[in-house]
């Protein structure tokens, strides 16, 4: 696992020399949009299919082809257009799978606003969590022929998600080892204020 900073290779919208005379919060309307777009529309597709059309196939490839659209949206432009983030998983000549993680550097004159990163963030952990209900029902209601639909939607939902917060808390934290620095942090708040209390 690697963190570098974008000195190298600068993010989309480095080179912008005219991001600070912009009002707008959303400097990047654009790439917004994109990025709630097609998981959203994936979502929608994914809930009013049986409605607009009896064809499976044709249902299941529009799915498909929206939450590939998404992950490479997402991956390659939104991340660092809205979150001065990006990553990759490259394989070095051993063979051997290496994930890189990318951030913009503080002293960079393009900065993210606060809408865009909500904007991202929001996006980035909802609609995952679409999709692991869609998995939970698509068992329990028995509709087998949707689950590898359901699964390839919370698939690449989930791997965006992973290496967004990756980059986020850095590469090479390792996110266990934080769940429970926060959970152990958390526990003894709590036994403090028992304490205190009387």
């Amino acid at each position: 696992m690697q963190r570098q900073d974008s000195q190298d290779a600068p993010l989309f919208g480095d080179d912008d020399g005219n991001t600070g005379l912009r009002k707008s919060k959303i400097r990047h309307p654009l790439a917004s949009f994109f990025h709630l777009f097609f998981r959203t529309s994936a979502i929608l597709v994914y809930l009013l299919c049986d409605m607009f059309s009896s064809r499976f196939i044709a249902c299941m490839v529009t799915i498909i082809l929206l939450l590939s659209c998404d992950f490479w949206t997402v991956k390659n432009v939104s991340g660092r257009l809205l979150v001065g983030l990006r990553w990759w998983n490259q394989v070095d000549e051993d063979g051997k799978s290496q994930w890189v993680f990318e951030s913009r550097t503080k002293n960079s004159q393009s900065t993210t606003s606060t809408a865009e990163s909500q904007i991202f963030w929001l996006g980035l952990i909802v609609c995952p969590m679409f999709w692991v209900v869609f998995v939970f029902s698509t068992i329990v209601s028995l509709k087998i022929k949707w689950l590898a639909v359901v699964v390839m939607g919370l698939v690449l939902q989930w791997a965006n998600l992973y290496g967004y917060v990756r980059c986020k808390v850095g590469g090479k934290s390792n996110l266990r080892s934080m769940a429970k620095n926060y959970l152990g942090v958390q526990i003894f708040k709590q036994a403090m204020k028992k304490n205190e209390d009387p």
